[in-house]
C-alpha cells in the first residue's frame, strides 16, 4: 500500500534543497522553477524523476502543492532538488496565504522526512540486485 505523505512547503525547502537549474531560461517560482514549455520542458524530461517535483494548483481553494515527480495536469512549474525523494510520494502544501511552521514544527517535519528517506534507502539496500535493476 502506498501512502502519500503530506507536509508543509517549509519542510520541502529545508530538506530537499530546491535550486535554480543552470540551463533554465525562465524566472518562475522565485527563480527556482522550470517552465512547462520550451527549453525548460526539455530539461525536465531529462531529469531523474526522484529529483524532480511538480508545482500544481490545488483541486479546491487557492493553495498550491509541490508533489513528487513529473505531472502534467494542473502544473504550474517544475522544481529540481539536491536530494532524492527515494520513491516516496510526498506532497507539500504551499498555502495561498503565506504561513510558516514554527521552528519546532519545522524540525518535526524534517525529522519525519529523514526517517522515511532512511527507511526507503534501507529497503533499497536489502533488495536483491536483480530486483533493483527492474
Amino acid at each position: 500500500m502506498i501512502t502519500t505523505v503530506v507536509l508543509h512547503e517549509d519542510a520541502f525547502y529545508e530538506y530537499f534543497k530546491p535550486y535554480h537549474h543552470p540551463a533554465s531560461t525562465e524566472n518562475i517560482w522565485g527563480g527556482l522553477g522550470l517552465e512547462t514549455y520550451g527549453k525548460d520542458l526539455e530539461i525536465v524530461r531529462n531529469i531523474d524523476d526522484s529529483y524532480l517535483w511538480t508545482v500544481i494548483d490545488g483541486e479546491s481553494g487557492r493553495d498550491q502543492w509541490i508533489v513528487s515527480g513529473y505531472h502534467f495536469i494542473n502544473r504550474i512549474c517544475y522544481l529540481v532538488t539536491e536530494k532524492s525523494n527515494e520513491g516516496i510520494d510526498f506532497e507539500f502544501r504551499a498555502p495561498w496565504r503565506p504561513s510558516s511552521l514554527t521552528p519546532l514544527g519545522l524540525k518535526r517535519q524534517v525529522n519525519k522526512i529523514s526517517r522515511l528517506i532512511q527507511a526507503a534507502q534501507q529497503r533499497n539496500v536489502e533488495k536483491p540486485q536483480e530486483l533493483r535493476t527492474l
